[in-house]
């Protein structure tokens, strides 16, 4: 089973190196890793250029977004699964895919998600807060749940039928993606309860309360298009599920 991860980034230098190490060490074979530059200006090409033989396709140009960008990265791949990696984000251990692939073939699903750690952006070490993930249940959604992004592995298959991230939804592209397939679409899916990732805080939606207010906007909008009862006020518990995370990470056990 090949494993295609794309890895979007622009100007963010600062850790893109550490991104594709992370990739480098996995023990797992049969990976296919795309990178997408949106044109950046810093030394985003050199640290590519010294990596050219890890990367199996990479291209750099402007691009309509993060979104835009992984679609890019999609109609790149010739993996039989899709995952992303993105540029200031590392995999937990160096055994993720190979575990994420012993699970796809374990429980014959074609979505699989699992847990992630938010770091501070200067100390990997430093959990800010966590994503602990829970046995599937699509009927969550209407709870305002949805499975951490980062962790999310899908088929390619099931993308070339239903289609790829709408970047109409702006920063809430990944959520209707995931609501589209999981909810909407019921495609088969598991938990797999593994830190697959550790993701520096300071995601797009979240970088202001106006960018919140926005993402919270297109969240409504991506519920009401896959029919998620209540949007309305689904879209209001979904930021709320946030606190709970904060939680984990102050008295939850580490993982080893």
């Amino acid at each position: 089973m090949k494993v295609s991860i794309i890895t979007v980034t622009f100007n963010s230098a600062q850790f893109l190196e550490q991104c594709i190490q992370s990739i480098i060490a996995q023990d797992y074979q049969d990976i296919e890793y795309i990178v997408i530059d949106g044109g950046s200006t810093d030394n985003t090409l050199d640290i590519l250029l010294k990596y050219n033989f890890f990367i199996t396709k990479w291209l750099s140009e402007k691009d309509e977004g993060m979104y835009h960008a992984i679609n890019k990265g999609i109609q790149l791949s010739s993996g039989d699964v899709i995952g992303t990696l993105h540029s200031d984000d590392l995999y937990a251990s160096n055994d993720v895919v190979s575990k994420i692939v012993a699970s796809f073939k374990l429980n014959n699903v074609k979505a699989i998600y699992g847990d992630i750690e938010y770091i501070s952006r200067n100390d990997t070490n430093k959990v800010v807060r966590q994503w602990k993930g829970k046995s599937f249940n699509r009927f969550n959604f209407n709870f305002g749940w949805m499975p951490a992004h980062p962790s999310f592995y899908i088929f390619k298959s099931v993308l070339q039928l239903g289609g790829d991230y709408d970047s109409f939804f702006s920063s809430s592209a990944d959520y209707e993606l995931m609501i589209r397939y999981l909810y909407n679409y019921n495609i088969s899916t598991c938990y797999l309860p593994l830190l697959m990732v550790k993701m520096r805080i300071g995601g797009i939606s979240n970088k202001n309360i106006q960018n919140r207010i926005r993402a919270n906007r297109f969240d409504y909008l991506a519920m009401k298009k896959n029919y998620i009862y209540f949007p309305w006020l689904v879209a209001k518990l979904k930021p709320l599920r946030k606190i709970l995370q904060f939680k984990y990470a102050i008295f939850s056990p580490k993982y080893s």
